[in-house]
């Protein structure tokens, strides 16, 4: 599996696996340490997580089982997100769904991550969604403390703007390594908007969430998922790849900006299908083949 430098001191698997559905799969200790191990087997070693996922539950699964099989901690690494308070019945003093980027919320968060993942750092943490009332310069604080304490390595950002990730870079003495955001062959905001251009300039790679589409080329019959769909199937013909899931991510992966899918499926096949779309090469005419059913005209 190849690999992606982010900064000296840490490189994530070119493919990441995303935990947020894994209180979904109904897998006990045992299971989740086997699927664990099954992806790393697969050469990905990085797995990401948010501390709203599941309800609140997802880091704690995960940390479960790893606690089954703690020198793994040193092999993977780990990558979570803060900064949303949902309403759920695990936290039942949130009035209503709204961002917190306070020094406060921030420090609290990682506290519980560490001690749901149950581990003594995270290799990467994100500030989830962009916050209307962020405070740079508290944020900038807060990540120093956490570096100084050996918390928190590395951080980033997740579905910022590039307006907002100026502007929090701006306070810090040490470069955001990524901005998770939403890339597919259905998602083309973050080509159009200059957030994969930001991470062009600044030389980090963006992580992409939902890299299938939420599976809406697959099975939906609404007119522009059905012409990417026919446009995949020819391609697939064309150069002989097992399904259009693989050229999906090949066509995520052929991008300068190396960037980084996540994969959120608990099922080892299906994970298996991404790993093995490294080995698909799209040509440049079948890129924008699939650009353009995408956005439903050729380029000007």
């Amino acid at each position: 599996m190849q690999k992606v430098k982010l900064t000296d001191d840490l490189e994530l698997s070119r493919i990441v696996h995303g935990l947020m559905r894994l209180s979904e799969w109904g897998f006990s200790k045992k299971e989740r340490l086997n699927l664990i191990e099954s992806i790393i087997d697969l050469g990905i070693t990085s797995f990401d997580h948010a501390d709203i996922y599941g309800n609140y539950s997802c880091e704690e699964l995960f940390g479960e089982a790893l606690a089954l099989k703690p020198e793994i901690r040193k092999d993977i690494q780990l990558i979570t997100k803060c900064g949303i308070k949902m309403i759920s019945k695990n936290r039942p003093e949130h009035k209503i769904k709204h961002y917190d980027t306070t020094k406060e919320h921030i420090i609290s968060s990682v506290e519980n991550s560490l001690k749901n993942l149950q581990t003594d750092y995270l290799d990467l943490l994100l500030i989830h969604r962009p916050d209307p009332l962020m405070n740079p310069d508290q944020i900038a604080e807060t990540f120093k403390s956490l570096e100084a304490k050996g918390k928190v390595l590395n951080f980033g950002v997740s579905n910022f703007k590039p307006t907002e990730f100026e502007m929090l870079s701006s306070r810090l003495d040490f470069p955001l390594v990524t901005n998770q955001i939403e890339v597919s062959v259905m998602a083309l905001e973050n080509f159009e908007n200059g957030s994969i251009n930001k991470c062009l300039e600044k030389d980090i790679s963006p992580m992409a969430w939902s890299p299938l589409a939420g599976g809406s080329v697959f099975n939906s019959n609404q007119e522009r998922a059905a012409r990417v769909r026919k446009t995949l199937l020819k391609i697939k013909e064309e150069t002989n790849a097992d399904s259009i899931a693989q050229l999906m991510y090949a066509w995520i992966l052929k991008h300068p900006a190396r960037i980084i899918p996540i994969v959120g499926s608990g099922k080892i096949n299906r994970i298996e299908e991404a790993c093995s779309s490294l080995a698909v090469e799209l040509s440049r005419e079948q890129w924008f083949e699939i650009l353009e059913s995408s956005r439903g005209r050729e380029v000007k």
